[in-house]
C-alpha cells in the first residue's frame, strides 16, 4: 500500500497531515466513588474539622486584638484620672506652701517647714510628665490597633476624658465550667483532635479496594458547523477498581502514623484544657484579691472624706487655720489616687478573666 504511493502523492499527503487544524471539544467528566468503607465520609469529617479549627484560630486572634484594645483603653483612662487627681493635689500643695510661707513671716513657722512644703510640691510636679507620657503611649497604641493614623482619636478620647472604668462584678462563686468551652484555643484543639481521628478512618479505608463509577459526556468535531451534530457526540461510562496491593506496607504505615497523630492531638487537647483551668483559677484569685483591696480603699476614702469635712467645719468656725483642712484634703486625694490605680488594676484583672474564659470584653 505504501509502495503504491508515489513520491509526489507522498509529499501531498505529508503536507496535508502537517497542516494546522482546529479541534472543537466540549463536555464534562463526573465520577462517583462507592463509599463502601467510609473513606469519603471520614474525609468530609476531617475537612469540616479542619475548617472549624481554622475558624477557632481566627477567633483567637480576634479576641487577642479586642483584649489588647480594651487594655490600652483602660490604661489611657487610668492615666487621665491620675492626672486630674494630681492637678487637684498640686492646687492643695501650692496652698499649703503659700500658707507655710505666711506662717513663717508671722513667726509661727520655721524656714524648714516652708522648704519641706516646697520639696513636696516639686515632687508632685515631677509626676506630671510621666503621666502625660503614659497617656500619649496608650493613645498611640490604640490608634495603631484600630488602624488609624496618629492623632486620629485624640479629639474623641479627650472629649470623653471623664469616662469611668467598668465596675467589676462579684465573682465569688467563680465562673461556670461551660463558659470554658467558649475559649477559641480549646475549640481549635478539639477540632484538631476530631480531624486527626477522622484521618485514621481515611487511612484504614485506603487498605481496602476502591470502586469508582466514571461518566464522560461531550462533543468533538473538526468543523465548527458540525459541532452540534449527533455524530460529533461521544460518551463513556464504566467502573474502575483500585486494589491496594504491592505498596510495600506504605498504607499500613500511614495508618500507624495517623494513630500517632491522634495521640499527639489528644495530649495537646488535654494540655490546652488543663492550661485553661489554671489560667482561670489564677485570674479569679487575682480578681478577688484586687476587689478586696478596692473595698478596703473605699472604707479608707470614706474615713478620709469624713476627716476633711470635720477639718473644714473647724476652719469655718475659726477653731483652726486652713492647714488641717489642706492636710486632710491632700490625705483624701492620696487615697483617691490609690483607689484610681486599684480601679485600673481591677479592670485589667477582669480582662484576664475574659481572656481565660474566651469571652470578649463588654463595652
Amino acid at each position: 500500500m505504501v509502495d503504491a504511493i508515489g513520491p509526489a502523492n507522498r509529499e501531498v499527503l505529508i503536507e496535508k497531515l502537517s497542516d494546522p487544524f482546529a479541534l472543537y471539544q466540549a463536555g464534562f467528566d463526573a465520577s462517583w466513588e462507592l463509599d463502601l468503607w467510609g473513606r469519603v465520609r471520614r474525609s468530609v469529617e476531617a475537612a469540616d474539622a479542619g475548617m472549624a479549627e481554622a475558624s477557632s484560630i481566627l477567633r483567637d486572634v480576634q479576641l487577642a486584638v479586642q483584649l489588647e484594645v480594651a487594655r490600652n483603653y483602660y490604661e489611657l483612662r487610668a492615666s487621665q484620672r491620675q492626672q486630674a487627681l494630681l492637678q487637684a493635689d498640686l492646687a492643695a500643695a501650692r496652698d499649703m506652701t503659700a500658707l507655710a510661707a505666711a506662717r513663717e513671716r508671722g513667726g509661727l513657722a520655721t524656714g524648714l517647714e516652708v522648704e519641706q512644703q516646697r520639696s513636696a510640691l516639686a515632687e508632685l510636679e515631677g509626676r506630671a510628665p510621666a503621666l502625660l507620657e503614659q497617656e500619649a503611649a496608650a493613645t498611640n497604641r490604640l490608634t495603631m490597633l484600630l488602624a488609624k493614623p496618629p492623632g486620629a482619636l485624640q479629639e474623641r478620647l479627650t472629649a470623653q476624658q471623664g469616662a469611668a472604668l467598668p465596675s467589676g462584678p462579684d465573682l465569688a462563686l467563680g465562673v461556670p465550667g461551660e463558659v470554658m468551652r467558649h475559649r477559641p484555643d480549646i475549640q481549635a484543639a478539639e477540632a484538631h483532635l476530631q480531624a486527626a481521628t477522622a484521618r485514621i478512618g481515611v487511612a484504614v479505608a485506603d487498605l481496602y479496594p476502591r470502586i469508582t463509577l466514571g461518566l464522560s459526556l461531550g462533543t468533538e468535531s473538526l468543523d465548527a458547523g458540525k459541532f452540534g451534530d449527533w455524530g460529533s457526540r461521544q460518551w463513556s461510562l464504566g467502573p474502575s477498581l483500585q486494589l491496594p496491593i504491592f505498596d510495600n506496607g506504605r498504607r499500613r504505615a500511614t495508618v500507624e502514623l495517623r494513630k500517632l497523630e491522634e495521640q499527639e492531638a489528644a495530649i495537646h487537647f488535654q494540655k490546652t484544657v488543663l492550661k485553661a483551668w489554671h489560667e482561670m483559677d489564677d485570674a479569679l484569685s487575682a480578681y478577688a484579691a484586687a476587689r478586696q483591696r478596692q473595698q478596703a480603699l473605699a472604707a479608707r476614702e470614706a474615713s478620709a472624706r469624713a476627716t476633711l469635712e470635720l477639718a473644714a467645719a473647724r476652719a469655718r468656725r475659726g477653731m483652726s487655720d486652713e492647714l488641717p483642712k489642706l492636710q486632710a484634703q491632700r490625705a483624701l486625694l492620696a487615697v483617691q489616687r490609690e483607689r484610681a490605680a486599684g480601679d485600673s488594676e481591677l479592670a485589667l484583672r477582669l480582662l484576664a478573666i475574659c481572656k481565660a474564659s474566651g469571652l470578649a470584653p463588654q463595652p
